[in-house]
């Protein structure tokens, strides 16, 4: 079973520790459901970026988690 889970970084690409602790993820669309839960809290918390694994794979990322960004980027789709 795969595990999906977020990493945590500056915009530098160095890792931080997420203000708010993620859960393993069993699909992606529960990996996503909860960062678009937590992301105004995790951006607070000192985290510039996320990027999405499935196991050892990088899905995408680096995705930033702040407002400006965000919101530009959700209106590409």
């Amino acid at each position: 079973m795969a595990a999906w889970t977020w990493r945590f970084e500056k915009s530098d690409g160095t890792e931080v520790s997420p203000a708010v602790q993620p859960e393993e993820f069993t699909t992606q669309g529960d990996a996503e459901s909860w960062i678009g839960e937590h992301w105004k809290d995790l951006a607070e918390g000192g985290a510039d970026q996320v990027t999405l694994s499935e196991d050892s794979t990088v899905i995408y990322g680096p995705m930033s988690l702040h407002a400006e960004e965000a919101d530009a980027a959700a209106t590409q789709d």
